[in-house]
């Protein structure tokens, strides 16, 4: 695992993008998604390990696999961010910043979706720019190593 890699991690449903809510998600689909997330990435000579699982405990393995190793974590829990406690203490548990990101903006919709176990461990969150907020977290990590007091998670 080169030091150069980030970890997109993909929760619940979003295998279904494109075809699942596009009033609320868009058309873009999971495959669009990881191909931006590549392109961003290469612009920094970055490397991309992509994930996505509707099942709670694979998303846990695949963070403990990530929290010691790469750049970062970019994670979509999607209904797990409002859920699961198991997430967010695997999430606790990383050396490494982690990036929450929505592809809606979750604070616009239903009441539940307004609190998140993972912002607390996040070290920030990017929700409602459509695919782009994946652009946005790897832009972020790109510069990670170049900030060495910068704070993982205060």
């Amino acid at each position: 695992m080169s030091s150069q890699t980030i970890h997109i991690l993909n929760g619940p449903n979003l295998n279904l993008l494109g075809t699942r809510q596009p009033e609320v998600y868009g058309r873009d689909t999971l495959h669009d998604v990881e191909t931006l997330c590549r392109r961003v990435a290469a612009e920094y000579d970055l490397a991309i390990l992509f994930h996505q699982s509707n099942h709670e405990g694979e998303i846990v393995e695949m963070i403990h696999e990530a929290r010691t190793e790469g750049l970062g974590i970019v994670i979509n829990p999607a209904a797990y961010t409002h859920t699961s406690i198991a997430i967010r203490d695997a999430l606790a548990s990383c050396e490494i910043p982690i990036y929450e990101v929505h592809i809606s903006n979750v604070h616009r919709r239903e009441a539940f979706r307004h609190h998140s176990y993972v912002s607390g461990v996040a070290t920030g969150v990017i929700a409602g720019l459509g695919i782009e907020g994946y652009a946005a977290a790897i832009r972020v990590l790109s510069h990670a190593e170049k900030r060495p007091n910068f704070e993982l998670n205060p």
